[in-house]
């Protein structure tokens, strides 16, 4: 006995439970299928570490969620979602001197106030603030259309349109020449000083993206640009409140959503996506569509009968590539971090590395198939960022760094091998530990309680992580637009009709915006249209 719906989505992640909203609002029956016991995906936080506090499980800051219509159309404040800001953006400790680590250091900062982050730079570097300005007052004019030609199916026609309309008021093919350039000589070409370099090439950093490689410059740029419009925001309690919001508002609208229920298997007739199967042997029926999000490995590799898929889908997943493995460090602290030379204004987020060049290092280790020895790292100040993430006075934290699937050799001591088991995982951690105490002298005697998620544990709580990798697939050129996730694709649809790709391994790629979830919805929806005509 099967039950049957208009949609069946996989996965109850962002972009699952983005789609799945989409296609509710529009009248469809939908449900929701998750293998893990909660919602959520890599949206999601917990009390594991220390009962009073709350540390987001993977990620934590939000500008894409901000920034995209599409999960700000849905109203989530009425479903108990509400969205805080830390004093500042984003910081970066610069130590000074020939011998860094050692020596007093100055912070590049992004202030939510772009006068405020314009006024630091220029008196780190006279110039420095105008120039920060002139790029922000060309992002206000066509910013919009980006982020729209951005999060749309490939190729972006009405956004597109948009952006050519507004091109010549930010100069031109200048502008979309800086948009190409690299990350590492974007900065130089833009400013003088330190700062505004280094914050662009660390949020460049965000994503696997070489900074010396095309597409690292426009990532910077607009993570940047986010970060002065929009900020860095966390939902008020944990990043799962984000999801749960959704689930709600999901489950108001009359969805099922069922959870602990892994999908096996999708059935195949005639060329088209029928219906589900789960581990526990149910069967779900879908009239119309099923929305997979989940990574592309796993749709084309297990879940879709091989016979269903053409002959070039097979051979194209073999080349698929995933994005960097993940270390990630959750700490517990009994009172703030102890910044040798403190922030002007607080940072909920911050990057740890020397300069421009050691980020570019430590990434192109990683892309060598090297542990890197001095790991370029993203953090964030929890509690500093929202208050009620734990006691008055101390302070939930975290930070992450890429790590190479495949290893080689260790840059560093020597002593982490790869293999990423406990010993592994401590001593990595005990390294990028090392790298904060440099600023922060006596940040370990801070220390109540602290948990290292290796690539293994990250993929167990969430299996579209594959090997720790967190966006779906590496950003670089090569697998994006029309190459993501395998040569002429680029969209949501699938060789198998009424499936749809749409998670993370879609295009835009990774990002908490739901871009792909609601691709795959439109796409759903359109096919439909265009089935009820014949």
């Amino acid at each position: 006995m099967s039950s049957t719906y208009d949609a069946v989505v996989i996965g109850a992640g962002p972009n699952g439970l983005v789609a799945a909203n989409h296609l509710v609002d529009h009248g469809w029956s939908v449900l929701v299928l998750e293998a893990q016991p909660d919602v959520g995906g890599a949206v999601a936080s917990d009390r594991e570490l220390h009962p009073e506090f709350v540390h987001d499980t993977f990620s934590a800051f939000y500008p894409l969620a901000a920034a995209s219509p599409f999960i700000q159309d849905f109203g989530l404040d009425r479903h108990g979602l509400e969205w805080t800001h830390a004093p500042a953006v984003l910081g970066h400790c610069v130590p000074t001197g020939p011998r860094a680590s050692q020596q007093e250091g100055e912070w590049a900062l992004l202030h939510r106030d772009r006068e405020v982050t314009a006024a630091l730079m220029d008196a780190q570097h006279p110039g420095d603030g105008d120039a920060w300005l002139a790029l922000c007052g060309e992002w206000d004019r066509i910013g919009d259309a980006v982020i729209g030609a951005l999060l749309t199916p490939f190729p972006p026609v009405r956004p597109g349109i948009a952006a050519l309309a507004k091109l010549r008021s930010v100069g031109g093919l200048r502008f979309v020449r800086e948009l190409l350039t690299p990350v590492a000589d974007l900065g130089r070409h833009r400013f003088g000083g330190v700062a505004p370099r280094i914050l662009l090439a660390g949020n460049a950093g965000h994503a696997d993206i070489p900074l010396n490689a095309p597409g690292s410059g426009l990532m910077g740029i607009v993570m940047s640009m986010l970060g002065q419009t929009v900020g860095f925001p966390v939902p008020v309690g944990g990043a799962g409140v984000l999801a749960h919001a959704l689930a709600d508002r999901l489950r108001a609208a009359g969805a099922d959503i069922r959870c602990d229920a892994e999908v096996t298997a999708i059935e195949v007739e005639g060329r088209r996506a029928v219906a589900v199967r789960t581990a526990d042997g149910e069967r779900y029926a879908a009239r119309h569509a099923v929305i997979a999000d989940v990574a592309a490995p796993h749709l084309y590799g297990r879940l879709v009968p091989a016979a269903a898929l053409p002959s070039r889908v097979v051979t194209a997943m073999r080349s698929f590539e995933m994005d960097p493995g993940t270390v990630k460090v959750d700490w517990a602290l009994d009172g703030p971090v102890p910044w040798r030379v403190p922030p002007p204004h607080d940072p909920g987020t911050f990057h740890v590395a020397d300069s421009v060049e050691q980020i570019a290092e430590a990434m192109h280790q990683v892309t060598s198939q090297t542990i890197p020895a001095e790991p370029f790292m993203l953090a964030g100040q929890m509690t500093t960022s929202d208050p009620t993430r734990s006691p008055a006075g101390t302070e939930s934290m975290w930070a992450y760094t890429h790590v190479p699937h495949d290893t080689v050799r260790d840059a560093g001591d020597g002593t982490v091998r790869g293999v990423w088991d406990e010993g592994d995982r401590e001593r990595f951690a005990d390294r990028m530990q090392a790298r904060i105490e440099a600023l922060a002298p006596g940040f370990g005697s801070r220390v109540i309680a602290r948990r290292v998620l290796g690539p293994r544990e990250l993929e167990a709580r969430d299996a579209n992580l594959i090997g720790g990798g967190l966006n779906g697939g590496t950003a670089q050129l090569h697998q994006q637009l029309v190459f993501r996730p395998m040569p002429g694709l680029g969209r949501a649809e699938t060789p198998v009709r009424g499936l749809y790709l749409g998670s993370a391994a879609a295009h835009p790629g990774g990002g908490v915006h739901g871009a792909p979830g609601m691709n795959a919805a439109r796409a759903a929806i359109a096919h439909r249209r265009v089935r009820v005509l014949r």
